[in-house]
């Protein structure tokens, strides 16, 4: 892949879910930054403050479900509420343990999730995600 991607955030309340989440898109060396968030709140302050200097629009958001204060589906709600221009070639990514079939239903109802997948993510995960949804529009 000769072009990088921006930014990948990932939401995660885990501090070594994160830390191996990190490490590996450190690995597959698809983006030019990571942003880890372990609170949904916080991803979605920084989601809407696009006039900060410090502002990345991101290219792929990785979301866990199971979160204390406000959960995947709770940032979910929050996050359509951000101007659609802000959602537009982003791919959002539920990531998680849950082996519970209605979550990945429940996911799949939703027109801005755009994959569902299960924790950990590795690095070889990370790069055919990049390269089926990234490597056409990079390489045009």
């Amino acid at each position: 892949m000769t072009t990088k991607l921006d930014l990948i955030i990932f939401i995660d309340d885990d501090f070594a879910t994160n830390y191996l989440h990190e490490r590996n898109a450190k690995l597959a060396d698809c983006t030019k930054h990571v942003k880890i968030f372990s609170s949904a709140l916080d991803a979605l302050g920084y989601l809407k403050n696009t006039d900060s200097e410090d502002y990345i629009k991101p290219n792929i958001i990785f979301l866990d479900i199971n979160m204390p204060i406000m959960n995947g589906w709770e940032f979910l709600e929050e996050y359509e509420k951000i101007n659609i221009s802000k959602h537009s070639d982003l791919l959002l990514v539920m990531l998680t343990t849950s082996l519970n079939p209605k979550d990945k239903a429940k996911a799949d109802d939703w027109n801005i999730v755009s994959d569902y997948r299960n924790k950990p993510l590795l690095s070889e995960q990370l790069l055919k995600i990049v390269k089926d949804n990234f490597n056409e529009k990079n390489n045009s």
